[in-house]
This record gives structure tokens, sequence and C-alpha cells, in this order.
């Protein structure tokens, strides 16, 4: 899915020697993840604790301006000398730059506070980058203006902490922590800013887009962004579904199948009913069936795998899908199934 998507954006000359430049890359599970938010939401303790855990690269503001050599890295500078806002469009060719280099490529990034509006998030999505997860912290303003007054940054390390909420125990870091240059109402004015872009750039990104409340324990916090961003996105590639329906007798199993099977147009496989079916049609695993359902005895589990396997191999099967109940009915019989390449997705 991640090939054809690369495909469809880049339009290689040559589509075999791209795919296989990309799958010798080995990067299809690197993190490509957006966190954003408004002012103080926490976004650099967030960025800054998934790139440890990920061991990803992490990309800011601060990063593209101050710790990249990058070509445009002078002159995005310049405007920032001069108190000028950055072209949207410098800031998109620095992030693309970036985003080129072999390390973010293998590795994955953690892309933080952007895209901050939608010309932003279009010019990235033109060069063909697209977030897999986009998360999006959020807070009442009145939380994030008192969060701000009790921000403390360290220097040497870029970490965030809080006079009140995360104050660090070593008494060497608490020395050289700085506050932050901006004021109350520079916040209340980035505030604005950001109320007023957000709707368009969740409107874009809303499939890969999982909000969450950034006014809790950055622990709660840290764990409901991990949640999110293990999760693989949903893929609009065909499926075919393979069902396992498990439970004790009486549970439901065969009705909920049968449902299943009709809704979905795939194909109602009852093990019971398989077996009455080899013997009725006479074939020959049917006959060797047939003295263990006329004695009541249990069939064997060789045979029965080998009737499911014959009958999961079928076309009908195999181009549409199939729902299984009544096998298997215990440790030794899943087992079996697992060996036999017969896997319920």
């Amino acid at each position: 899915q991640n090939m054809l998507e690369e495909l469809l954006i880049h339009k290689p000359d040559d589509p075999i020697e791209f795919m296989i430049n990309h799958l010798k890359l080995n990067n299809d599970d690197a993190p490509r993840i957006c966190i954003l938010g408004p002012p103080a939401s926490g976004k650099t303790t967030v960025a800054m604790w998934l790139c440890k855990h990920f061991d990803a690269i992490r990309i800011s503001q601060e990063t593209l301006l101050f710790k990249e050599t990058l070509e445009l890295t002078e002159e995005a500078k310049a405007y920032k000398e001069k108190d000028q806002k950055i072209p949207n469009a410098l800031w998109a060719n620095l992030i693309q730059e970036r985003l080129s280099n072999v390390d973010c490529i293998k590795q994955g990034w953690i892309l933080e506070g952007f895209p901050e509006n939608q010309e932003q998030a279009w010019m990235l999505q033109s060069f063909g980058i697209f977030p897999r997860h986009v998360v999006m912290l959020y807070a009442s303003d009145t939380v994030l203006i008192e969060r701000n007054s009790g921000k403390r940054v360290d220097p040497l390390t870029q970490e965030v902490y809080h006079t009140t909420f995360s104050w660090p125990s070593d008494p060497l870091v608490q020395q050289r922590l700085v506050q932050p240059d901006l004021s109350e109402q520079e916040v209340s004015k980035k505030l604005l800013e950001y109320h007023r872009n957000f709707p368009e750039v969740f409107q874009i990104y809303q499939k890969v887009l999982k909000s969450i409340n950034a006014d809790q324990p950055s622990v709660d916090v840290l764990s409901q962004v991990l949640t999110y961003v293990q999760t693989r996105p949903r893929s609009a590639a065909p499926f075919t579904p393979r069902i396992l329906f498990c439970g004790p007798p009486g549970s439901g199993k065969s009705l909920q199948a049968a449902l299943i099977a009709q809704k979905y147009n795939v194909v109602n496989l009852c093990c019971g009913q398989l077996l009455k079916e080899a013997v009725a049609d006479n074939t020959k695993l049917g006959e060797l069936v047939k003295p263990y359902i006329e004695n009541e005895c249990p069939v064997p589990d060789n045979l029965v795998l080998k009737l499911l396997a014959e009958r999961l191999g079928s076309l009908d099967c195999l181009t549409h899908g199939w729902v299984l109940s009544g096998f298997p009915r215990d440790i030794e019989q899943a087992e079996q199934l697992h060996k036999s390449q017969i896997n319920p997705n």
C-alpha cells in the first residue's frame, strides 16, 4: 500500500527500479508523525519523548533554524533576525530538504508544530509529504496561558519543564533553566492565530488525526499519544476477510457467522456442516469420515484439517473470503490450523 502511494506521488520514469529501491530502504514502519497544537500545549515534550521511543528524527522551527545546515537556513534566519514572518513556501522547502536526508528516510520523523496553516499543509502534500499519524493536542486558553507562565526550558537539552507540574529533581538542571521569551500578550496573539488556522488544517488531516486533551498528567497524555501512533492507519486496498468465530456452546457462533456471511458476501463454513456435506457427497474424504459420523465418534483432527484446507482453497473462498465456526476447539487444533497456513485475519 505504501509503495503504491509512493508510485502515485512520484510517478517515476522507471517504476520497477523505483520499487526495488523502495524495498531496499525497508522503512515502511518508520514513523511519520505530526504533533500539532496551540502554544504551551506540550508539543515539544511529546515530540522529544516519541523521538526517544522510536529513535526517530525530531524536526521543529528551532531545529531547522539553529541545528541544521541546510541550503535555505540562512535565508530563513535573515527573516527571523529582521522580525519578519518566514514565508510558508520557505518553511515547506526547508522541511522537504530535511526530510529527504537519509536519517529521516531510514529512522522516520516527528514533525513538531508543522503545518501551522492550510497553505503549509498543501505545500507539504505537493512535495509528497503526508504524515501517517497527526496528533492534535488541545486545552482551554486559560490553562495554556497559565502553563506558559510556568514554562521553563533547558537550553542544553531543549527539554521543557514546568514550575508546578514537572520540576526537575537534578539541582544542576534547575539552575540552568530559562524562561521562554513569550509574554502573556504574545501567547494570546498566537492562540488567536492558531484558532483561526486550526479548522482548515483539521479538515485536511481528519482521516489520520487524533485529538488528545493536553490538560491532564503528562504520563496520561504520552500514553494516549503512543497508543494512537502505534495503530496502523486504515487502508483502502482490497481486503479479503478471513474470520474465525470462537466461543462456548450456545454462545451464538453459528448465528453471527451466518449474519456476517450474508451481510458481506463471504463464504460461511461450519465445521460440523462441512463434515456432513463430505459424507453426503461421497467424496474420498467423506468415505473416511463416514464411520466416525455414523458411530458418533469425534473425527480425527488430521481429516478435519484436510477437509478444511481443501474447502478454503476453493475459488469462492479465495476471492470472497470466509467465516469459520466450530473449529478449532482446543490449543492443539489451533496450532495445527496455524501450521496448515490457515490464518484468520
